[in-house]
């Protein structure tokens, strides 16, 4: 086997080679020579090199098995480096990071599977310390956006996390060149979530009503991704000090969370059929697996 196996088209693959934005990547990280590294998707293994340089150990994790091969052989008598070959949207966390310490992760995330394994790791019992992860540049910008422009994702990543953007990478800095712009995200993982609750499951199940319809006023949302009369949704967001005719976007963090206090309190009598509806919407959404999007290795 060649040592550099060729991009797949049927996995969207796009290989890093700009070594100012790997450098970019490598500082962002502060790696220090005692960490523990999860890289996901070191493809051809440029940033992989770079990382067994300083940290202690790097786990890559590959889901392309010739790519895990290469890396295999390339590493073979390195026992700091342990190659992977998994899907990091199904791997065991716990199984991934040796011992019991902090870890970082560090990632060239596939474009189709980007916000499943960024949530996936945010809401693991087994945080990291930090991320810093290259996306699409439009996922960059929603995870970092404020009051105003807020997503689903801005809310998810911020409620565990300080997240701010290092740079961009244009498709020059891939071989073959992708279409899009990425970014490098960097996120510091906060020591508790920025909202306070008793079931992540409950608090995820208030925002994707929120943010059902973005573009509708928010009691309209809330009523319909809750699956609960207008006058309770406005009851909600009054109680929470909010104007129900605002948007989605335009809520803060601390107002999410003095939304989510209101919802809590509605859940004996309204949170069996909301919680109904928020997996109905999960099971129509949820990631394919063999997904044909691309994607940045």
């Amino acid at each position: 086997m060649g040592r550099n196996p060729r991009a797949k088209k049927s996995l969207g693959q796009h290989f890093l080679v700009d070594r100012r934005v790997l450098v970019r990547i490598v500082r962002a990280a502060e790696i220090s020579e005692n960490d523990t590294i999860v890289e996901i998707g070191p493809g051809r293994g440029i940033l992989t090199r770079r990382l067994a340089e300083s940290a202690e150990h790097v786990v890559a994790v590959e889901i392309d098995r010739d790519l895990a091969d290469a890396l295999t052989t390339e590493f073979k008598g390195r026992p700091g480096v342990k190659v992977i070959c998994a899907d990091a949207r199904e791997s065991d966390i716990e199984q991934l990071v040796p011992g019991n310490g902090p870890y970082k992760l560090v990632a060239n995330l596939p474009y189709y599977s980007a916000s499943p394994i960024i949530r996936r790791f945010l809401g693991a019992d087994r945080k990291p310390q930090r991320m810093v992860v290259m996306v699409q540049r439009e996922v960059a910008q929603s995870m970092t956006a404020g009051p105003g422009k807020m997503s689903l994702m801005s809310v998810a990543v911020q409620l565990y996390g300080v997240s701010r953007i290092v740079c961009y990478a244009p498709p020059r800095a891939f071989r073959p060149a992708p279409k899009v712009t990425s970014a490098v995200v960097r996120i510091d993982l906060l020591p508790t979530p920025a909202i306070a609750f008793d079931r992540e499951e409950d608090l995820f199940t208030l925002l994707r009503a929120g943010f059902s319809a973005p573009r509708k006023q928010i009691r309209n949302s809330l009523s319909k991704g809750l699956s609960v009369p207008s006058e309770i949704a406005e009851k909600m967001l009054s109680r929470s000090l909010i104007d129900p005719t605002r948007r989605s976007a335009t809520l803060s963090l601390a107002e999410w969370g003095n939304l989510y206090a209101e919802f809590r309190s509605l859940l004996p009598a309204h949170g069996g059929r909301a919680a109904r509806a928020g997996r109905r919407r999960r099971s129509r959404s949820q990631d394919k697996k063999h997904a044909d999007a691309k994607g940045v290795r």
